[in-house]
């Protein structure tokens, strides 16, 4: 199929779900609304196509927006029916997949459609963390089903076809779509909005279907198992060269070379997304200081730091993780926050929220520290200190308060450079080793890079029974 490729609201459905397998529920709905002469408009579902059926034999509840009636303007009844299928899903404990093809609020139903869509809201905050919400953009998403769209756990667009915004870029001060297209894939993507950015409407669907196939049905499900055919105690002995992207790092280390990357063009500095070890799977955070392109050569450089992006970037997917029970793997190689004005305004809350994501979470929680880290930033990668259950360094690794050189010459101030350089190798092996943090419990066991995946696979199968109270409290306020 084409990348210009466009389905019928009633054939995304189809294309979805596993064949003849979808239930229709909802298609004799119809608006109640009759001013503006809208009694003389038919508008079967009341533009909206809901209903059941099976991804890969598991059950989903999923609607489509039909920009055929009506624009797939939200009326009265069309929010109607959104609302009845998180009812549903909630009730059963399946996820729900919204196609959103909307030309927004209908004018002609005012504070009806304004009084459904508030209910359309309130359903998914319900839903948020008892099930997985996806939502797949395949045309307009606009105004306050963006809103509803960032609710969702996960956000997928295509390419060239969808709008996702709040205000249409023509209506944003000094802008025009020419200009920047605030409304693209490529600016919502970038902007963190967008977890997938697919090439077309087939695409766009499949990965849908993928990232249902590897998620909990729901909050009380024990997970999402295949048959592993991989070797468990494969070596990763060319993980030495790939260490600086992370991204390379986790499909090496992961059962077939399997990664599935999120907001891959946000924040690439901080690498997120699901992996599978011994047929389980993972969610993985890491820190990225370098971008290889498809010939394996550096294409970006990036700074060792925690920038307000990334902070929030990981720490949203670190709370999915944990709503679901997927134990959380971090590859810490972080010296650091990004330092300007921009940063300072937001980037202490951001990395509060990163912090509280990691230190609240109950799942299994393994760190491996496999460069430099230094000072809080280390702290909030997931550390022991703030929780972590394991952690592992690699032999090379530094693990303190910050560069040994630097720490030299603050504590030897005023000396020459021969005492500095003496006394920096001196920090450097009772401060900074692998060796010095392990001998005070702060790192459970120094490994090979080789042996990595069979650590990691070890690690998690032996936490699996994890069991962790917290005290009784309605939510956390940070």
């Amino acid at each position: 199929m084409g990348s210009t490729a466009v389905l019928s609201a009633r054939d995304r459905i189809l294309s979805l779900l596993d064949e003849n397998s979808f239930v229709e529920i909802g298609a004799l709905v119809t608006k109640r609304s009759t001013d503006f002469n809208l009694n003389e408009k038919e508008v079967p579902g009341d533009g909206v196509i809901t209903g059941y059926g099976l991804i890969d034999g598991s059950l989903v509840y999923v609607y489509s927006q039909d920009k055929d009636a009506l624009g797939g303007s939200m009326g009265e009844m069309h929010a109607r029916q959104i609302v009845n299928v998180y009812d549903l899903a909630t009730k059963v404990g399946v996820p729900v997949i919204g196609i959103t093809d909307c030309a927004g609020m209908r004018l002609e139903e005012s504070t009806d459609a304004l009084d459904a869509f508030g209910k359309v809201y309130a359903r998914q905050v319900l839903a948020s963390g008892v099930i997985p919400t996806i939502t797949v953009v395949l045309g307009n998403c606009g105004g306050g089903s963006a809103i509803s769209a960032a609710i969702s756990d996960f956000v997928i667009m295509t390419k060239e076809n969808a709008k996702l915004f709040v205000n249409s870029p023509n209506a944003v001060d000094n802008n025009y779509t020419a200009k920047c297209n605030t409304a693209g894939a490529a600016f919502q993507a970038e902007s963190g909005n967008v977890d997938i950015v697919a090439a077309d409407d087939a695409e766009a669907l499949t990965k849908a279907r993928e990232l249902v196939s590897i998620l909990p049905s729901n909050n009380e499900d024990t997970g999402v198992f295949s048959e592993c055919e991989d070797d468990l105690n494969r070596a990763t002995a060319g993980l030495g060269s790939h260490i600086k992207d992370a991204a390379v790092t986790l499909r090496e280390i992961s059962d077939n070379n399997w990664f599935l990357e999120l907001k891959a063009d946000c924040a690439k500095e901080m690498v997120i997304g699901f992996i599978r070890l011994n047929g389980a799977v993972v969610g993985a955070v890491a820190n990225r200081s370098e971008l290889l392109g498809e010939d394996g050569k550096v294409a970006k450089k990036f700074d060792t730091v925690l920038t307000m992006a990334g902070a929030y970037k990981a720490a949203h997917f670190v709370e999915f993780c944990d709503s679901f029970s997927i134990p959380v793997l971090t590859l810490t190689s972080v010296t650091g926050f990004a330092s300007s004005i921009g940063e300072e305004r937001s980037i202490a809350r951001a990395l509060s929220q990163l912090t509280a994501a990691f230190a609240n979470a109950t799942v299994p929680k393994v760190n491996v520290i496999v460069g430099k880290a230094y000072g809080s930033a280390y702290l909030t990668m997931n550390s022991k200190h703030i929780g972590a259950d394991l952690v592992f360094a690699y032999n090379d690794a530094e693990i303190g308060m910050m560069d040994a050189k630097l720490a030299a010459e603050i504590i030897y101030d005023g000396k020459d450079a021969a005492t500095i350089n003496e006394k920096a190798s001196e920090y450097a092996a009772l401060q900074n080793s692998p060796v010095a943090a392990a001998k005070r419990g702060f790192v459970d066991s120094i490994i090979e890079p080789a042996a990595t995946r069979k650590q990691l696979v070890y690690a998690f199968e032996m936490l699996y029974t994890k069991r962790e109270h917290r005290p009784n409290k309605k939510h956390s306020t940070i």
